[in-house]
This record gives structure tokens, C-alpha cells and sequence, in this order.
């Protein structure tokens, strides 16, 4: 695959929903809150995980490389859950970007998400999130 390839199936965002991705993420703390989704309740803390493979580092990374998408785990990190019209509200972008962003983190193992019908609620995967922190130690 060439890299023009991978640069036409980007989802694009607007002048000004970039600007917005760029600025510190404005957090409002009642706007997502528990849930008694499964995939999100509370887990206990990851003890031990192993240093990722190069591929899945750097998918990981990839996935990181859209502030949209450092503002949505930045949004996730403060709360237990929120569901996908929750992280809409908080980002100046339409629905379907914040899910494109949502599936891409998920892909990625950066988040989880817990289906109820139509509704997603979403989290950050702790397991994803330590893999990660430990790929990057070890370089």
C-alpha cells in the first residue's frame, strides 16, 4: 500500500474542528458518567503486560496521531464510560467523525467499547493503555 493510499481513507476534518483538536480538550465532568456497562466497569489495575510487538506498537501510535483523537482518550480518562453521543457533545466534529475516530482507538485496543442495543458506551482499555506505556518504555 502506498502511502497515497493510506492518506485518502483518512476521515477528513474541517479547518476550524482541527483548530479545535489542536486546543487542550475542554472537560466537563457530569457531561459522561457510570454506567453499568460490562466492557466499562471498573477494572482493577494491570499488574504485568508484555512489551507489544513493532506492529502493534506502532499501530498503536498511529492511532494516536490525530489530536482528535488524544482529546477523545483525554475525555475518556476522566470518566468511568460515555457513550458515543457524549463524546459527540464534547468535540467540534459531526457524529460520524467521532465514531470513525471511536473505531480506529478501538481497533488500536485503546479503548473498549460495551454494545446495548444502539447506544456504545465507551472507555479507555487499561490493558491497551499499559501495553502501550510499556512499548514506548522499551524503546
Amino acid at each position: 500500500m502506498s502511502s497515497d493510499a493510506s492518506i485518502a481513507t483518512e476521515p477528513t476534518v474541517s479547518a476550524s474542528a482541527a483548530a479545535a483538536a489542536d486546543a487542550p480538550a475542554r472537560v466537563d465532568a457530569d457531561a459522561c458518567g457510570p454506567s453499568d456497562a460490562d466492557a466499562c466497569a471498573p477494572n482493577e489495575p494491570v499488574t504485568a503486560v508484555a512489551i507489544p510487538d513493532d506492529r502493534t506498537l506502532a499501530s498503536m501510535a498511529k492511532a494516536l496521531g490525530h489530536p482528535a483523537r488524544v482529546t477523545i482518550l483525554r475525555l475518556l480518562a476522566t470518566r468511568e464510560t460515555c457513550i458515543t453521543g457524549d463524546v459527540v457533545a464534547e468535540l467540534p466534529l459531526a457524529q460520524s467523525t467521532v465514531s470513525e475516530h471511536l473505531r480506529i482507538l478501538r481497533e488500536a485496543g485503546l479503548v473498549q467499547v460495551d454494545q446495548d442495543g444502539t447506544r456504545s458506551a465507551y472507555c479507555i482499555s487499561p490493558t491497551g493503555l499499559a501495553t502501550l506505556k510499556r512499548g514506548v518504555a522499551a524503546l
